[in-house]
């Protein structure tokens, strides 16, 4: 069976005229030649957060294919008009029962190891504000796990290297930035972890 993301497109979805290959600024895309229709196979957005407390980082089990069973964020897909921030925090909830607050941006990820399609996952740094743990959604477990003993397997590669920075970051005490340099923390990881 051809994954989702690897069907070519052959109609058009508003007039249903066949689609034809057409130059677009260089790049060859399935185009409409009756209405003009440019069908571009963008990755979907999706966010999500790495929130912490004392006894450990907040993970959920998935329920759902692509990998059920194996652990991960809580993430997800972005809806349409929805914005990053207000997805993480409502898959948050959704996942886990928890209500969060976002404190910054971690990273952003493409991800190429989803079957169903590519993803862009933006990653927020999050502090919980209330709610009672219980898994939900596409969530069948939600715990807190020590940073040292994670739960495996985990689910998607770009979800294995945000824990990777993640982990790097508490022990180093600095806050990457986009341009590699480094910016102290007030206070460090030790003053995160008094915060929690």
């Amino acid at each position: 069976m051809v994954p989702p993301d690897e069907r070519p497109v052959r109609f058009c979805p508003y007039c249903a005229t066949a689609l034809e290959p057409r130059d677009d600024h260089g790049v060859t895309r399935p185009t409409c030649p009756a209405c003009g229709h440019i069908y571009y196979r963008n990755p979907v957005p999706a966010a999500g957060v790495l929130l912490r407390a004392a006894v450990g980082l907040l993970m959920v089990r998935r329920k759902f294919e692509p990998r059920a069973g194996a652990w991960g964020l809580p993430a997800g897909f972005m809806e349409f008009g929805e914005t990053p921030e207000a997805c993480a925090l409502r898959e948050l909830f959704e996942e886990t029962g928890i209500r969060g607050r976002l404190t910054r941006l971690f990273n952003v990820y493409a991800g190429a190891d989803d079957p169903r399609t590519r993803a862009i996952l933006i990653l927020y740094v999050a502090e919980r504000e209330g709610g009672t743990l219980a898994p939900g959604d596409d969530a069948i477990e939600a715990g807190f796990f020590p940073l040292t003993a994670l739960p495996a397997p985990i689910a998607f590669q770009s979800h294995v290297r945000a824990l990777e920075e993640y982990r790097a970051e508490l022990d180093s005490s600095t806050v990457p930035t986009v341009r590699g340099s480094q910016l102290q923390r007030p206070g460090g990881a030790a003053a995160d972890r008094a915060r929690e």
